[in-house]
């Protein structure tokens, strides 16, 4: 189909946005200004715009084929008083809980880790705002515990020996 005067200069007009838009260089938008007063045909203005956003001149109408339909999966519906999720559990606190939990079964020698690992989670559960509060606890608890016993029980034998 031949083109006239006006889509003409819609061509130009969309290569001067382009220009402006800092899409096209200099030189590239004086040849294809040039070759856009030179096109007889929408075939012609549509190859020297087709790169560029604003889109092409429009060509003749092509048939669309139908675009096949895909199943959509089923989602579940996302309740309204869903609750955000929760922040991380701090692994220092778990640490600490699981090496006094161990400290009777140890004789004690995990005792001085799990106080170290609970004060730690602590600290860092203060200033990050992880979960694990409680098991930095529990593990502190069974740490002191357990040096208080170990204490009690060096003490009283020390006692014995020199009585």
């Amino acid at each position: 189909m031949r083109a006239s005067d006006a889509d003409r200069e819609r061509a130009a007009d969309v290569l001067k946005a382009g220009y402006a838009e800092g899409r096209l260089s200099k030189g590239e938008y004086d040849q294809r200004l040039t070759r856009v007063h030179q096109a007889s045909t929408y075939g012609e203005l549509h190859t020297l715009l087709a790169d560029l956003p604003q889109g092409p001149v429009p060509l003749e109408r092509q048939p669309q084929l139908p675009q096949p339909q895909l199943p959509q999966p089923h989602l579940p519906p996302q309740p309204v008083w869903a609750t955000p999720p929760l922040p991380p559990t701090n692994g220092a606190a778990s640490g600490a809980m699981v090496c006094g939990v161990l400290t009777p079964f140890t004789g004690g020698l995990t005792a001085i880790p799990a106080v170290v690992l609970g004060h730690k989670a602590r600290a860092e559960i203060r200033s990050t705002g992880e979960r694990g509060d409680g098991m930095a606890v529990a593990g502190l608890v069974m740490g002191y515990l357990a040096m208080g016993f170990w204490f009690m029980v060096i003490f009283f034998s020390m006692l014995l020996i020199t009585v």
